[in-house]
């Protein structure tokens, strides 16, 4: 079992920048690829980024990339997403995932655990 907290969420204006932490409890940490997703109110939810288990493959939604940043600290069992640049159409809830194994593409099913979400609000 894996359990995940995110942290880092806030209101920003246009333009600024966040970092978003997820920590990570359980079974290894760094046997898994990561994910960050995101779901806006009345929206499905939206993959965001992903890095696989030893940090070194990263995937990113093509509107996040060059904007935002996913990474990852095995020794700390936390992940990272960088935005820079935010948007207005940012906000939404950031959700954290953790594959059972090395998988590190977009698709929600090969996401085992979830964490509870944290709130990133972009304003004008």
């Amino acid at each position: 079992q894996v359990q995940l907290v995110e942290s880092g969420g806030g209101l920003v204006q246009a333009g600024g920048s966040l970092r978003l932490s997820c920590a990570a409890s359980g079974r290894t940490f760094s046997n898994c690829g990561m994910g960050w997703f995101r779901q806006a109110p009345e929206k499905e939810r939206e993959f965001v980024a992903s890095i696989n288990w030893a940090g070194i493959n990263t995937n990113y939604a093509d509107s996040m990339k060059g904007r935002f940043a996913i990474s990852r600290d095995n020794a700390k069992n936390t992940v990272y997403l960088q935005m820079n640049n935010l948007k207005p159409e940012d906000t939404a809830v950031y959700y954290c995932a953790a594959a059972r194994g090395n998988y590190y593409g977009q698709r929600f099913a090969a996401y085992d655990y979830w964490g509870q979400g944290t709130q990133v609000t972009v304003s004008s």
